[in-house]
């Protein structure tokens, strides 16, 4: 591939980890701030950057205490004549978090950044600048573009431990040196406490890392929050994101396990006393708001959507969606109608005006469930079905109407290049769908990749559904339920597109970067 090198990208990281030095598990950074006057603002939880773009990026840091966020950039590590951003100041308001947008940035380039907080009453007193950095988006296609993808992370009760060394798949993804990460959703487990111990099948114990806020379910603004900052205490994520550049998408974790607009949990969860998932879903979007760098979410942001298209220069855009906020309800998904979907139409609409104005080579669906993969939601033992396949293998029913829409809308427009990426069912895989031998054979075929767990427990395949003809050519996946991290069957998956060929490459890697599986698609070509 003719990426384009980055010299010293790691070893600028070295900042941020002094920075960082002083955090020690778990004590004070799980619970929110409580500051004294004396003493300098700390940013222990490290930086972030997202929304990359060819010109700018979204700069992430939360302080431990009111503080006015400072960020300079160079284009060096010995940051020479910086250039220096005044962002917002820090406080309550948003859980001492804040974003700065940098502007103006040169396409294709290396830019070091670093994180100043200072004392809103005395901006000459500082902390320690925390340091970071990323690639902003390439102008020419010969550069190429490298991402990686997985999701659900301290699923299952299974958390940050110390024995293992913590979230250990971020050090073997950040050896890979992509130009951004996108997160599947899952990015935390609110309904899923965490507690110190765990059995583990073989008679040992799983240790975990415990805060305050991880002990119950969320359901207060403040425990979601801590959610999201229990996951910021493990180092190796810190490292990850002081180097690369998150795209983040929600799922039902963020929230509650399986939610739909309009839900009331039912009396017999008695770990929840707010019963309406509206409302919990209010205060899990502003924490997540918080906690990463998305501008579509901030406060005063004109769309104030997850959903978005982030393009990635001549080689690649990526639609970014959210089959979670616009859905119809759980049920039995066997409706010969539905209108609304998983999508929702406005968000429908949104994607094929967006893949039909889009002019770049490859056109990856980001979405947080699999399309031709069964996911039921037995919460409170209903028989409903979570995702979009419901297992009749006959013509679309359902929430698969609205997909045959939009995958009918890709063919009749020639629309090329697109293939799914996902994650959400604990499992690694790859299903060609393909019309020969579907139900519904009004579409092109295309590929459509799973990855993920980051951190969670690992499940067994699901099974398939044939109405849009899926071929499982790859499948890796326990045979037992709920195995622990500690048994293996963690992944994440890589795209890598050749800047000369426009070839784009899948490969399914283990948590330690062994690569599974790969697959090498060319541009333009129907029928891969």
């Amino acid at each position: 591939m003719s990426h384009r090198p980055s010299p010293g990208r790691r070893s600028v990281l070295r900042g941020s980890l002094a920075a960082s030095a002083a955090l020690t598990l778990p004590t004070g950074l799980g619970a929110a701030p409580a500051f004294a006057r004396s003493g300098r603002p700390r940013a222990g939880w490290g930086v972030q950057t997202g929304d990359v773009t060819a010109d700018s990026g979204l700069v992430w840091v939360r302080s431990d205490r009111p503080a006015r966020m400072i960020v300079e950039t160079s284009a060096t590590e010995s940051f020479r004549d910086p250039r220096r951003w005044h962002g917002p100041l820090l406080g309550a308001g948003t859980d001492f978090t804040g974003t700065t947008r940098l502007h103006g940035l040169p396409s294709g380039e290396q830019i070091h950044y670093r994180v100043l907080l200072a004392d809103p009453d005395d901006p000459r007193r500082t902390g320690e600048p925390v340091t970071g950095t990323f690639r902003t988006v390439p102008a020419r296609r010969r550069d190429g573009v490298r991402f990686l993808w997985s999701g659900d992370l301290a699923g299952q009760g299974w958390g940050i431990n110390p024995d293992l060394g913590g979230y250990r798949i971020y050090d073997a993804m950040a050896k890979l040196d992509p130009d951004f990460f996108l997160c599947s959703g899952d990015n935390i487990y609110a309904d899923g406490p965490i507690t110190a111990t765990q059995a583990l099948p073989d008679g040992g114990t799983w240790r975990n890392v415990t805060t305050e806020e991880k002990a119950k379910v969320a359901e207060t603004l403040a425990e979601y929050r801590g959610n999201f900052r229990y996951n910021l205490l493990d180092e190796n994520l810190r490292r990850f994101n002081a180097q690369v550049p998150s795209v983040v998408q929600w799922d039902d974790h963020e929230v509650r396990n399986n939610w739909y607009p309009g839900e009331v949990v039912a009396a017999s969860d008695t770990r929840y006393t707010e019963k309406s998932i509206d409302v919990l879903a209010a205060r899990a979007r502003r924490a997540f708001s918080e906690y990463f760098p998305l501008s579509t979410l901030r406060p005063g942001a004109r769309e104030g959507r997850v959903y978005r298209v982030l393009r990635q220069g001549p080689l690649l855009d990526v639609f970014v969606l959210d089959m979670r906020t616009y859905r119809n309800a759980n049920s039995p998904d066997d409706q010969t109608v539905d209108p609304q979907g998983i999508l929702g139409r406005e968000q429908l609409e949104w994607l094929k005006r967006e893949l039909a104005r889009s002019r770049a080579v490859w056109k990856v669906i980001a979405a947080d469930m699999p399309l031709g993969l069964v996911v039921p939601d037995t919460t409170e033992n209903r028989p409903h079905i979570e995702a979009v396949a419901q297992g009749d293998p006959g013509a679309p029913l359902g929430r698969e109407l609205q997909i045959a829409e939009l995958l009918r809308f890709v063919k009749h427009r020639r629309i090329t290049g697109t293939l799914w990426l996902t994650a959400d069912v604990h499992h690694t895989s790859a299903q060609h769908y393909q019309p020969s031998r579907a139900a519904f054979t009004d579409f092109e075929p295309f590929w459509e990749f799973v990855s993920g767990p980051l951190n969670a427990g690992a499940f067994p395949a699901s099974a398939l559904d044939d109405t849009f003809g899926p071929e499982r050519v790859f499948v890796k996946a326990p045979a037992a339920s709920n195995v622990s991290p500690a048994g293996g069957y963690q992944f994440f998956g890589e795209v890598d597109i050749d800047g000369s060929s426009g070839e784009l490459t899948v490969r399914l890697r283990e948590q330690d970067g062994t690569v599974l599986f790969t697959r090498t698609l060319q541009p333009g070509r129907v029928g891969q």
